[in-house]
């Protein structure tokens, strides 16, 4: 097969111990999924959990050890960080019950779901889509996969960012409103899961703008840690 132009080329997280990469296929994002968080966008109680998606390409993938670059986006004056334990989806399905999630899953990893926080307010005030504020290129710097045996018990683990230096998020993955494996049965209801996905699974309280030469470091216990420069 021919094609019109080169087809875009496939993107890989590093895999921590592996030669191999984990190519991706979407990036499925859980919105407002700590109470504390959830209040402090507005919001209280354990709503149903909603889903929106961010483009694969979108991702900053940062190798152990390094400091990655996301650059600042167009159209935004307020750009947020979100710090988020992300699960890396090795066995499809869809109707998964949360009993039989983790054998789906493959391992974990720390992400940042960038936002552009005041183009998402000015679409939810206009009661439409706010994928310009969430979807955008650079939105989602991530770090190496570490596979599922090597990663702890991630559901009880200490999440975090600092902003040079300084703590701005600081919780417990035990706090998520929908656990992970209610997440994977949740959103398997909706899509068919595909090895390659990416969940990225909320954020704690705390997110706040940063800007131009901020050094943000997110860790999730167990995973390592996760740095990007906003240039």
């Amino acid at each position: 097969m021919s094609y019109l132009f080169s087809p875009t080329p496939i993107v890989s997280v590093p895999v921590l111990g592996k030669t191999e990469t984990f190519p991706v296929h979407r990036i499925y994002c859980v919105g407002r999924n700590y109470e504390e968080h959830a209040k402090e966008m507005g919001f209280t109680g354990r709503e149903p959990p909603f889903f929106f998606l961010k483009p694969a390409d979108s991702l900053v993938v940062v190798e152990a050890g390094q400091t990655g670059t996301m650059p600042y986006p167009s159209l935004t004056h307020n750009l947020h960080h979100e710090i988020e334990l992300v699960v890396a989806i090795g066995q499809g399905g869809k109707n998964i019950q949360a009993a039989d999630a983790d054998k789906h899953i493959y391992g974990y990893a720390v992400g940042l779901d960038m936002t552009r926080r005041d183009l998402q307010n000015d679409m939810k005030k206009q009661g439409r889509p706010w994928c310009i504020g969430k979807a955008f290129d650079h939105s989602a710097p991530i770090g190496p996969i570490t596979p599922k045996a090597q990663a702890g018990d991630v559901n009880k683990a200490e999440i975090g960012l600092q902003v040079n230096g300084a703590d701005r998020q600081r919780s417990n993955v035990a706090k998520l409103i929908w656990s992970v494996a209610e997440t994977i049965e949740h959103l398997s209801a909706a899509w068919e899961l595909q090895p390659g996905d990416l969940i990225f699974t909320g954020t704690p309280e705390g997110v706040a703008a940063v800007v131009q030469g901020d050094v943000l470091s997110g860790q999730v216990a167990g995973l390592g840690r996760l740095d990007v420069r906003i240039g």
